[in-house]
Parts: C-alpha cells; structure tokens; sequence
C-alpha cells in the first residue's frame, strides 16, 4: 500500500466509471481489494472508450475483409494495399468530450492522436481530414467552440505538417451541450514495412519514447466514457496538452528507428496512456509486462503510479525493441531530442507488475485488463418508424429558395474553416476541400492519386437508422466515385448517446446493420474505427452520428474529375435518376432550412442501384468523357449546380418541367444520384452506353453563360450565387 492513497469506497469506485457488479468482478479476479493504482488501471481499460463494451458484439457484424485489405481493426489503424508494394495506413477517432471541455487542445490533441496511430504502423501521414458538429449557432457557447476547435486543428496539423484535404461542419441543437469532433488520418508505407502492436519474445525491454510524463489528461478516457452535467468545467484538468513540434520531431525519429529493424512492436500511447499501450502489448501476444515507473520521464515532480499510469500526456510511444539493437536505438531519440528510457521488460507469465520505489504497486492479469475485458449485450428497442410529411410543402420561388438554402449554416461555404488549415503542404494535394473528395497525388508515382471523403446524415440517421447508416456509407462511396476513384475502404467514427438506454442502443444497433449491409453491397470494408459513446448532457443526446470516412484509389489523376463545369456549351447529364428526376423531400435541407420542419422518412438507399449507377459513372470518368462530375446529397439538384457553376463561374441553363412540383424536382434528395458534364458531341453515345448498362442517364440541360437558370425561375447570377454562399460563416464568427 502506497502512504496516503485514498480508502477504496463505494463512492470511489462510482467516480471511477465502475459499476458495483464490475467491481465484483475485480474482487473476483485478483482475489482481494484492489490498490488505488490498480483500480484506476481497471477504470482505465474497463472504460467503453478503451474496451468498447457496449458495441463489441455489434461491430463483429461488420464486413472487415477484402482483396485489398492487409490489416482491418484491432490495430492503431487499417491499412489497405494501393499496388506497387505501397498501402494506405488510416483511421478516424473521437476527441468529442475533450473538445466541449476545452476547444482548442481537444481538438489539437484530437489531430495529435491520430496522425500517431498512424506513423505508428510505420506510414507517413499525407493527408487529414475532421468532420465537426456543434450546436445551434445562437447557443451562448457555439462561436467559441467553432474559433476554439478549428482553430486548434489548424494550429497542429500546420504545424506537423499534413494537408487537411476534407472534411464536414455542421450545426444541430442537438449538439449543444456535446460537440463532435472526429478527426481522420491517412499515411503511406511500404508494404513490408508495416509495424504492428504484438509483443512477441521473453525477456525482450520495453522501452518509452517521446515527450515526459506530466499529469495532464488523467482520467481522460474515464472522462470521455462518460455523460456530462452541470459540474462540465471541473473536468478540465483531464484534457491534454500537446505540441506539434515534439509530434513531428517523434514521426522522424520513429521512422527513422524502424528502418534499423530494431522494432518488435509498437503502441502509441493514446487513450489510458501507458497503462492501455503496455496492457495491448502484451496481451495480443499472449505475454506479461514489467514495468519500473522510477525509469519513466517525468516532467513534474512527487507523481504518484496512479498518475502516471493513467496520464494521456501527449507524443509518447511504447515499443518492444530487439536488446541487440538497443543501443543503436537510443542513439536515433538522442539525435532527436526525445526520451528513450527503458522502463520494463516482457515476461512469460500473463502479469502485469508495476513497481515504484522498490516496491510492486500493480499485479494483475494482463489477458483480463486488456482483450477480456467485460462485454455487454445491452437492452436496445427497435428504433419507431419515422413519421409521414405532416403537410403537403406549399408552392415557392426556385431561385429565392435556393439562395437560402446555399446562403443557410449547414449549406453554406466552409471556406471560413478550411483556409485556416494548411491544405498543400507536401505539395501533392490535387483537390482542395469544397469539392466531392479531397485528393492527393502519391508521391513519387506518375500517376497514382488517393481521394478522401468523410460523410454522414445525422437528420437521416435519427428519423431511421437503418437506412441513416446505409446513406452514409453509400454518399461517401459516391463521392469518391465522382472523382474516378475505386473505393478501397472505410473507417468509421460511431458517435452515439447513453448506450443503457434502450431506445440509444437501439439507434446504434440499427445504424451498424445499416453501415454493414452497405459496406458488403458496394465491396467497401470497414478497417478500422472508434466508437464514441454517453454523448449525452443532463440526459439530451446527441443526433445519432455514424460517420464515415473512405478512401479510394484514382489510377490516372490526369482523367480524374471535379465538381466545377469546364467549359460552356457542354450536356449536363441527370445519371442514376429511377425516374427523370425523383423528389423525395422527406428530412430534406429544403423542408428544414424553408420550412423549419424535420420530418418524414429520410430517402431510402438501393444499393444495387448505387453499384450499377457508380460503375458506370466512373468508368465515364476514366475514359475521359465525362468533363465535370458532382453527386447529389443535401439539396439535391438544385444546390449541386449551383455548387458546380460557383467553382467554376460558369452558369447553367436547365430543361422545362413540365408538370412535376419545381421545388420538389430541385431540392429533393433522391440517392444514388449524380451531375454528370459531357461535350456535346459525345451525348448520342453516352446515352446509348447508359441504355446498354440499364442506368438512367437524362440530358435536363446545358453549361451556359454567367447566370444559373432553373427551369422556369428567374436566372441569377452566378456572383449572386457566390456572395451569398460565401457570406454565412465570417458574418457568424464575426459575431
């Protein structure tokens, strides 16, 4: 017993995320009470942030396999080959709670965190991407959450040096009280030269890299495994602190030292610090870990083993390293300026033993700790149908309509946010944010380029999980498609609300069915991922948020397309329409920015309709006849030409209606659905190709001056369309 360490009692325990039949399980375990030391360790890997042990039933469901898949979860992120002895190491994760705390390190730890997860497989990150939602922008906290977040992502990734290349914001009351920030990162390495976690050999030293310990974020993981409530302000203490310098200072000696071959196994140290990457370590390789804290570094004085076990003080990696190399090791974190200190040893015995002073301050079963940890199989109800439109929409003006729709906070441009990021550094960024997919070029090949999209439809997702999840994999695959891309793969980022109440985890179970009967119709596997749950503040949760963000491969980046239209004179295509032109206006932008109404059901998915449509698409796009392409989500039609005319500055002329409902035509949603630009020459055989492929394919107008007209609406200049598009954001943040 360690002088002065508090009683273990009830009420500790509860502070400690433990439940009183968990607790049993402890006692049950070790065979006696546990030290204050060794309860925080099992808070910290008990936690549903580290042992996912309300969803892990569930995401067993998911499609993790495929052709090109070399590692899918279970590691620090998925890796998928790209040909050419290349792959593509990556993963998005949650640094939700952190970031309602406090917005700038939240978020910059957020970055911090996963650009590790992947140069720790051994891969150079080479682009970025976040997808953020707050709350309503009149909430007395949302402008300092958006300065404070994007601000603190822009100060890391800039810093590091990674392009961010994508990404979403949004903004929901629902959000209020629990922001989301799910940060994405994508590297490359060569494929026999991908490190992973296991620990394998006895007797092998357990060495700590990096910067020193501090008592910044302890208890962090415990924190975010948590609801909020009106005590918010005093859990400050538990978020990090980082500092990109060190980071990249860490990337560079990291990749460095595994050229020399002295790396048996690698884990950062993320979530529950050194405890959770010691603990994985050993326990995926069946061995037992020695830690001796008095060897940790330390950048503060008098720290207990509970701190230090439980700190997430940042850029800090574990690794089991060959003894013979050792030496040669220590000498590559030297020339870097970082810490190299062996702190422990692998052992045969399946423990896992802390000392500190000379005394054992830890000993417990490492196999239970870590991939034994509890498991539930929670209550859940199936989620209520959604309800039927209340009211038929009444009649509008198309072009007012759409400048408030593109003039609107969710619509809007985002430019305010991604212009405070670094977007071409490395020099190989092809696409910017603000199109379908950020693209990057591979560095070194001729041709090969990797595209990036991260998507979801929180609206869609609480009227009707399901087919919520569904949409979100299915418009992230579009996305990628519209630039020529093959979808390789997927990571996802399940933001969900208190998992103990049935109608929450009846949302996230409907949701994964969504996401996996998506990701097995359109060959586009889960790899890797994070679960973030107890999004909840005094007892409101969260939208139901399952984002997903994919990667593809572009073969040719010379045929690759974008969004803008090139040139006048051109066909526009309406491809994928099940009709000429679908009006579903159910959950709508148009409903609920015209309107203040969200209701109806949310546009159902048919996935093989996405396949066959995708296909054809991109093979248009890869034979170089389609000039400009951009799928169709929020807003529907109308707001996707407007969107393509202002990245270009070219306007668009579009057909007659006839008798359909023009704003239903414009705004609805459909899926599956793409804007499709071909020269005007090339329209007889596309039209054939699209006959001979059973994918509709509908000529509705033509690329044309400097004004946007749609059908029988007043024309508006494309300036007009620009001024209002752009106006949103800086006027909000101004304040």
């Amino acid at each position: 017993m360690i002088p002065n360490e508090p009683r273990i009692t009830p009420d500790l325990i509860a502070a400690h995320g433990l439940k009183p039949e968990e607790y049993d399980k402890i006692l049950e375990l070790i065979g006696r009470e546990p030290s204050f030391t060794e309860l925080g360790i099992f808070s910290a890997m008990w936690n549903e942030h580290c042992s996912y042990k309300s969803s892990k039933k569930w995401l067993r469901t998911l499609p993790t396999t495929g052709p090109r898949v070399i590692q899918g979860p279970g590691e620090n992120a998925g890796v998928v080959d790209i040909g050419d002895g290349q792959c593509v190491v990556f993963k998005m994760e949650s640094h939700n709670h952190p970031s309602y705390i406090e917005p700038y390190q939240g978020a910059a730890t957020g970055i911090g965190g996963i650009l590790r997860d992947v140069f720790t497989m051994g891969a150079r990150p080479v682009a970025a991407m976040n997808a953020l939602r707050f709350g309503a922008p009149d909430h007395e906290k949302t402008r300092h959450l958006v300065s404070g977040v994007v601000s603190g992502i822009g100060g890391y990734g800039n810093s590091f040096g990674v392009p961010t290349v994508g990404g979403e914001v949004e903004f929901n009351a629902r959000y209020n009280g629990n922001i989301l920030v799910n940060a994405f990162a994508a590297g490359i390495a060569d494929t026999d030269r991908i490190f992973y976690s296991k620990a394998e050999g006895v007797g092998l030293p357990v060495v700590y890299l990096g910067a020193k310990t501090g008592r910044d974020g302890v208890g962090g993981a415990t924190m975010a495994s948590a609801e909020f409530d009106d005590e918010i302000e005093h859990k400050r203490p538990t978020v990090q602190v980082g500092d990109p310098f060190t980071e990249k200072r860490l990337l560079d000696a990291c990749l460095e030292l595994m050229a020399t071959g002295a790396v048996i196994a690698i884990q950062d140290m993320g979530a529950a610090g050194l405890t959770c990457s010691a603990v994985e370590m050993g326990a995926k390789g069946d061995l037992g870990i020695e830690l001796d804290l008095d060897r940790v570094p330390q950048r503060e004085q008098d720290m207990t083993p509970y701190e230090m076990m439980l700190s997430e003080s940042q850029e800090r990696m574990l690794m089991v390293l060959d003894p013979d190399k050792e030496a040669a090791a220590r000498a590559v974190f030297e020339k870097w300026e970082l810490d190299f200190a062996t702190v422990g040893i692998t052992t045969n015995d399946l423990r896992f033993r802390i000392l500190w002073q000379g005394t054992e301050v830890a000993n417990l079963p490492i196999k239970e700790l870590g991939d034994e940890a509890p498991e539930y199989d929670r209550p859940w109800v199936e989620p209520k149908p959604p309800k039927a439109l209340k009211a038929p929409v009444p009649p509008v003006d198309v072009a007012e309509a759409l400048l408030r729709l593109i003039g609107s906070r969710d619509l809007c441009s985002r430019r305010w946010v991604y212009e405070q990021y670094d977007t071409l550094i490395q020099g190989n960024s092809l696409q910017l944010p603000g199109g379908d997919a950020g693209v990057i070029r591979v560095d070194g090949h001729p041709q090969k380029a990797l595209a990036f999209s991260s998507d979801v439809n929180p609206r869609y997702c609480d009227a009707d999980p399901f087919e919520g999840g569904k949409q979100a994999v299915a418009e992230c695959w579009r996305n990628l498609t519209a630039t020529g891309a093959e979808p390789l793969a997927v990571t996802d980022n399940l933001n969900f609300g208190n998992p103990e109440k049935p109608e929450a985890m009846g949302q996230l179970v409907y949701a994964i069915k969504g996401i996996s009967e998506a990701c097995l119709a359109l060959d586009f596997p889960i790899v890797s991922g994070n679960v973030s749950l107890y999004n909840e503040t005094n007892g409101v949760g969260i939208l139901p948020t399952p984002t997903i963000a994919g990667v593809g491969l572009i073969p040719d980046y010379a045929k690759m397309a974008r969004i803008r239209f090139a040139a006048e004179g051109e066909c526009i295509l309406l491809v994928g329409a099940p009709d000429e032109w679908g009006t579903h206006l159910g959950q709508s932008r148009f409903l609920s920015v015209l309107f203040d109404r969200d209701e109806g059901a949310p546009p159902p998915v048919d996935l093989a309709h996405e396949k066959k449509t995708g296909n054809f698409v991109r093979d248009l796009i890869r034979a170089g006849t389609a000039t400009a392409c951009h799928d169709l989500s929020d807003g529907g039609i109308g707001v996707a030409l407007a969107e393509m005319a202002m990245a270009s500055g070219v306007g668009a002329k579009v057909t007659e209606l006839n008798d359909l409902d023009p704003a239903a035509v414009f705004f609805g949603e459909d899926q599956g659905r793409y804007l499709v630009t071909i020269a005007r020459d090339d329209l007889e055989t596309v039209l054939e190709l699209s006959d001979a492929a059973g994918v509709a394919a509908f000529w509705i107008g033509t690329t044309d001056g400097d004004a946007l007209k749609l059908g029988e609406a007043r024309a508006i200049p494309v300036a007009d369309l620009l001024a209002v598009h752009e106006d949103w954001f800086p006027r909000f943040m101004a304040g």
